[in-house]
């Protein structure tokens, strides 16, 4: 009787502060009644998060909270962590998009249980042991001409392989900008390898850039069908989103209304 009118005790205290704190189960099932309210969309290599600048303010009339995520282009590992802390900041479901290297990303990343669907934009979706550079390697485009290495395991692209082979539709000024913002991407994070792939649970939808140079369009489309994606293809160079980004804001919509509505 001692034993339990002590435990009574110790724990009536510990109700009284429970009874403040969230109930995180609850608090999900909500989240999923909500429906995907956000949108997180994963760069490529070579870029930043500025070359989502033309999708996010269409994404925004529609009404979604959209976040680009500054990924560091330093090692695979790092740039999954960093879109799984910007998804773990997010209170509902999320819809994860991914341009070129970045659908490596989201394919680790979006096993979060909060990750609703991706989207795959001329990008890659590796399987389980499959890196982003052992995919782009297998169908080799006039880009891989253009690269540079440095002494410290990263890579850069020349001028003429962004203008010619990367984003040969944009305007002489929106090169010049990618040119200046480009990020040297390391070669670890290129061969980063995926250890489990969440398109294997999660719908997905891909969107083939017809007139790529920096990935074949023909493994954008095997890569596509692999994964079982609702499919779309554009007559476009690899930066579909700031030649058609209205084309891939489309996607993204329609993604949403069949991940759960706003």
């Amino acid at each position: 009787m001692q034993i339990s009118k002590l435990v009574r005790n110790i724990m009536a205290p510990c109700a009284g502060l429970l009874a403040f704190l969230p109930n995180t189960n609850m608090a999900a099932q909500s989240a999923a009644k909500e429906g995907v309210k956000s949108v997180l969309l994963v760069h490529g290599a070579w870029e930043d998060g500025s070359s989502w600048s033309k999708l996010i303010p269409l994404l925004e009339a529609k009404g979604f909270h959209v976040v680009s995520v500054q990924i560091p282009l330093t090692s695979f590992a790092d740039d999954v962590s960093a879109a799984q802390r910007a998804i773990a900041l997010e209170d509902g479901p999320v819809l994860l998009v991914g341009h070129s290297y970045g659908g490596a990303v989201i394919t680790e990343a979006g096993n979060d249980p909060k990750v609703a669907g991706l989207v795959y934009v001329a990008a890659v979706a590796p399987d389980k042991g499959q890196s982003a550079f052992g995919l782009i390697t297998s169908g080799p485009t006039p880009v891989g001409a253009e690269l540079r290495p440095d002494k410290s395991g990263f890579l850069k692209l020349t001028s003429k392989g962004i203008a010619e082979d990367v984003a040969p539709d944009l305007s002489a000024k929106e090169i010049s900008t990618l040119i200046a913002t480009q990020i040297p991407t390391s070669v670890a994070a290129m061969k980063g390898e995926v250890t489990d792939p969440a398109w294997k649970l999660k719908p997905s939808w891909y969107i083939i850039a017809g007139n790529d140079r920096t990935i074949s369009p023909t493994l954008e489309a095997a890569e596509a069908k692999k994964i079982g994606a609702t499919t779309s293809t554009v007559a476009s160079s690899h930066v579909i989103m700031l030649a058609q980004p209205a084309k891939v804001a489309d996607v993204v919509v329609n993604a949403v209304s069949k991940v759960g509505s706003k």
